[in-house]
């Protein structure tokens, strides 16, 4: 029986990740009528798994989430009394450690190894698919139906990248989801790599998702996509770093990948890509600094943001209050009322104390996971130290206020839990 129902509440994580993958494309194409209502779409499996796997035994909170449910009902009675008090945008933000967080060791506790192994096979097939839905949107115009916005917004969903070209959001709503997206594609693609021999993938298949992978970093116009590709590369180079066979399959595999950039380039559609891509690098390392740059002054720069921030207050601005649908609501248009950074988003809605206490427990999390994956390695299981290369900038500091970045967040430290597990 007990074997029934966990079959059953790993349909709903499945539900939960393919609607995370697709909810944009739901709201764009199929049911632009409902694009408001779709926003919250895994909000009700998130409850449910929730209470089912508690009601059923299966899962029980840990300190983690106890404490989180704590500080984050302190953050909503707060808001409503001493904060904004608006009950809705309070609402928005409470459901996001509240329903979501709770996700990430519900999902760990329901997968094992083989569970993550399925959802990184998917994924290669997914990229496979997104970059030639991708490619089609790169080359069409912003009037085409391909191309077409929240709610079927006809004047396109992208964002100028360099001269004609836009950077494009696949099946999501924004390009912050296709980057996410390629993020987490990228270390099951390593993955699968460097450990091909030895897990049944259909060469085909990973060679195809490689060229898609590839193919993304200059069609998406994305740095973001370029600098975590680059990271899951380094953590698949430090962890093959004393395995012979690895590292053996691994320059076999970075030799084939330099000739396959050079193949790519002598056709016109990759390399109009790339030239789009060289131009939006130009650009932006001009008004924005270098990658490397960009990245310290964003991550160190958030830190410091976070807690000298003048608008800050010891019982915050109020829960909700710092997403763009708590700015939508309370003033009638998106924006960001407190801070673009989300460390300094919590402290901003939910004060110093509360604010700062998060930011630990999220920081204990990925020390914890990142600690346990490099000894999981040391034992020849390196998916949870893979996975990591994705997930540990968006558990530590990815902005949860917006839904995409926050469903990829739980969804692979849920898979790196997971992956730790070789049976349930």
């Amino acid at each position: 029986m007990k074997e029934t129902n966990i079959k059953s509440l790993k349909n709903w994580v499945w539900a939960y990740f393919l609607l995370l993958i697709f909810e944009g494309a739901l709201r764009k194409w199929v049911l632009p009528g409902l694009s408001q209502p779709l926003l919250l779409v895994r909000d009700p499996i998130a409850l449910l798994l929730i209470f089912q796997t508690i009601k059923l035994g299966i899962w029980k909170p840990n300190n983690y989430v106890i404490i989180m449910w704590l500080l984050t009902t302190l953050a909503f009675i707060f808001a409503l009394i001493f904060g904004h008090g608006n009950i809705l945008v309070a609402v928005y933000g409470f459901r996001i450690t509240a329903f979501h967080f709770p996700l990430l060791f519900i999902i760990g506790t329901l997968f094992d190894k083989n569970d993550v192994l399925i959802i990184g096979k998917a994924m290669l097939w997914l990229t496979v698919v997104m970059t030639i839905l991708v490619g089609v949107q790169f080359y069409s115009p912003q009037t085409a139906w391909v191309n077409r916005g929240i709610g079927g917004d006809t004047h396109g969903s992208g964002f100028s990248a360099a001269g004609d070209y836009f950077r494009v959001p696949g099946t999501f709503s924004f390009t912050n989801g296709l980057s996410l997206f390629y993020g987490f594609a990228a270390p099951f693609v390593f993955y699968f790599i460097v450990n091909v021999a030895e897990i049944k993938v259909p060469r085909y298949l990973l060679w195809g998702a490689t060229v898609a992978l590839i193919a993304a970093i200059p069609l998406t116009v994305s740095r973001t996509v370029l600098f975590e590709v680059v990271v899951s590369a380094a953590f698949t180079i430090i962890v093959s770093g004393t395995n012979a066979k690895q590292i053996k399959t691994l320059f076999g595999g970075a030799v084939a990948v330099a000739f396959l950039v050079l193949a790519l380039n002598t056709f016109s559609f990759f390399k109009t890509a790339t030239d789009v891509f060289d131009r939006r690098i130009e650009n932006a390392t001009q008004s924005e600094g270098a990658l490397n740059s960009v990245f310290i002054d964003r991550f160190l720069g958030g830190m410091y943001s976070a807690v000298t921030s003048e608008n800050n207050s010891f019982l915050g601005m109020g829960l909700g209050m710092g997403t763009n649908a708590g700015a939508k609501l309370m003033t009638g248009s998106t924006g960001f009322l407190i801070s673009e950074g989300e460390w300094g988003r919590l402290v901003g809605e939910m004060g110093f104390l509360i604010g700062l206490l998060l930011i630990i427990i999220r920081f204990s999390i990925v020390v914890e996971f990142l600690r346990d994956g490099w000894q999981s390695s040391r034992l020849n299981n390196t998916l949870p130290w893979m996975i990591m290369s994705f997930a540990f900038i968006n558990i530590l500091q990815g902005q949860w206020a917006q839904p995409t970045a926050l469903g990829f967040s739980i969804v692979a430290g849920g898979c790196t839990m997971s992956a730790f597990k070789t049976k349930l």
